[in-house]
């Protein structure tokens, strides 16, 4: 089980860390301070930066002025063209430097900003490694943090529900729908908790694993209560519905090495083995037969592997209501 949003939450400036606001384990809001870094550099440079500014734009009034006195002279033929140009220069190279001058004003105000590490998503505090009066960087990695609203569980599946989806007409356009209208799964915890809220597969991927033979799919959980964490393990369980098949019990189905056995029944109540093939329902308890009966057998369910060829098999008398 992982979480939808799991972020790494690391500092975007380097510092001494100054605050930890959370606790190992606690659920936090989007927005929630987390870490608060030393900002006395920060701000000094921000303060450093604004007094560029101001004497950015002190020159830049003082370039106006000569530049629009100088316009006025050249309309008069009392300053030279190459005067009101080098005026002009002057001027746009001024307008230049305030833009500098914010830029680095904006750029000082976002570097104070990162002394405060907020959460990015709802979720749950992972191990915090760090501690107030470390100094960190860049490449600290001082927490993690589950975004457990939502949890994804990626589970394997055989290369059967390709084809299943080949015999439906499914096209690729169409997967997303096609994943959107399977049935919902249900997870059951290690300790065999079935966890209360219904999951719904989201994505599938679309390379079959060599190895395995399987695809992986991810099934996506609401967690409102916070119940799952990040890293539990489980059974995720779907209920497929199979029309016109003959259902057995497993303890109807004898294992003689390579085979399946099932006792049929014949008009004399004798009993022959006939090789079957099944299909496991998920349940535990039945199989689905593929190959080998027909509707209307009957078969014996009950003491199946003590039965032998052309053995007499005795049912017990069914009384009539009254």
């Amino acid at each position: 089980m992982k979480g939808q949003n799991d972020v790494t939450v690391t500092p975007q400036i380097g510092g001494q860390l100054m605050k930890i606001a959370v606790a190992e384990g606690q659920q936090v809001k989007k927005g929630q301070v987390l870490f608060v870094i030393d900002s006395r550099n920060a701000q000094l440079e921000l303060e450093a930066a604004q007094a560029n500014l101001q004497a950015a734009l002190a020159q830049e009034n003082s370039a106006a002025l000569e530049y629009e006195s100088n316009k006025n002279l050249f309309e008069k033929k009392i300053v030279s063209s190459y005067m009101l140009s080098n005026s002009e220069n002057s001027y746009k190279q001024a307008q230049a430097s305030v833009s500098q001058a914010k830029a680095a004003v904006n750029r000082a105000k976002v570097n104070l900003g990162f002394c405060t590490i907020t959460a990015s998503v709802s979720g749950l505090i992972g191990e915090i490694p760090v501690r107030v009066g470390d100094q960190v960087s860049p490449a600290t990695q001082l927490t993690m943090l589950s975004g457990n609203t939502t949890m994804d569980a990626e589970i394997s599946v055989t290369e059967d529900i390709i084809e299943s989806m080949v015999q439906e007409g499914v096209k690729a356009a169409d997967i997303e729908k096609y994943l959107a209208n399977m049935p919902p799964a249900t997870f059951v915890m290690k300790n065999g908790t079935e966890y209360p809220h219904k999951g719904r597969v989201v994505s599938l991927t679309g390379i079959v694993n060599a190895a395995t033979g399987s695809l992986t799919a991810k099934v996506s959980f609401p967690n409102p209560d916070g119940h799952l964490y990040s890293g539990i393990q489980g059974t995720v369980i779907m209920s497929f519905g199979e029309k016109d098949v003959i259902v057995i019990p497993q303890n109807a189905v004898v294992r003689l090495q390579d085979k399946s056995l099932v006792y049929k029944v014949q008009a004399d109540s004798t009993a022959t083995a006939i090789d079957v093939t099944t299909q496991d329902t998920g349940n535990g308890k039945d199989f689905i037969i593929t190959s080998g009966l027909q509707a209307g057998d009957r078969i014996v369910t009950i003491g199946a592997n003590n039965v032998t060829e052309g053995q007499r098999v005795l049912y017990p008398e069914v009384k009539s209501e009254k």
